[in-house]
């Protein structure tokens, strides 16, 4: 939904928010990683990558204290299943505000510091996290990716480089642990940058006129970001897969049911 939602901004709706089905065509076999999924998105007009990750963060503490309070019945469920497993217990603990913000450069050196081999311009894989979340068990942002490893729509961060010197972005993810829970940003809205950046991914921005043409009269700073309800689900009952909170997952191997 990410292009259609941005084009409802254009279009006069300057809040919009959707929870609805998402389809990815994507090689990923992870335990975190679906081919179709329920998505809950958001975007905004006038906004920038700080005030939409405020939206976040005051949800997710909103969505911990209301289970916390009302739903604890349903954390014991859980957690008589997880004993029968031979699983440690899961508990809900309300986070405290704001959540930590790790720059993506920051990232690496932690990743680099705790025995992990990765460089500036890698993607930040499953067994980094886990060293990230040695230090930062709970929830926490990684904001600035490099431009390279983030969608054409999203903005670059204005007069900061990396320590290569690459660009930055106004990207970020949204981690739990070593979970990553959600991707979002400011989106670029100037629809020559929009075209020179789908050129410098070797897209042609002729296939992309439906979404283009919608910035060619002006449109407004917006961001926004997208967060995968199973993952949410699998994060709060402590379960080792996504596949394990859906009941019919669909992946690279699995179409039916």
């Amino acid at each position: 939904p990410q292009l259609y939602k941005q084009l409802a901004v254009l279009g006069g709706l300057e809040r919009v928010f959707e929870i609805g089905p998402a389809f990815r065509a994507e090689k990923h076999d992870t335990y975190r990683h679906l081919n179709e999924f329920i998505s809950f998105d958001i975007e905004g007009a006038w906004m920038d990558d700080e005030d939409v990750m405020g939206v976040l963060e005051r949800m997710m503490c909103h969505i911990w204290s209301q289970v916390a309070a009302n739903d604890l019945d349903l954390i014991d469920a859980v957690n008589e299943f997880r004993a029968s497993q031979g699983q440690d217990p899961v508990t809900v603990e309300v986070p405290s505000l704001p959540f930590p913000r790790i720059p993506y450069c920051d990232a690496i050196e932690i990743v680099k510091a705790g025995g992990g081999e990765i460089e500036w311009g890698n993607d930040i894989e499953s067994h980094h996290c886990d060293i990230i979340a040695a230090q930062y068990p709970g929830f926490h942002f990684i904001p600035r990716w490099p431009m390279s490893m983030k969608p054409f729509y999203i903005h670059h961060k204005e007069d900061e480089k990396g320590t290569s010197g690459g660009q930055l972005s106004r990207g970020f993810d949204l981690n739990y642990g070593r979970d990553e829970m959600t991707s979002g940003g400011q989106r670029e809205h100037r629809v020559d940058v929009l075209e020179e950046n789908l050129r410098n991914m070797g897209l042609e921005p002729a296939d992309f006129t439906f979404y283009t043409d919608g910035f060619r009269y002006g449109a407004p700073p917006h961001a926004g970001w997208g967060l995968g309800v199973a993952r949410l689900l699998m994060v709060l009952t402590g379960a080792g897969n996504v596949r394990e909170v859906v009941l019919f997952p669909r992946d690279r191997s699995r179409v039916t049911p």
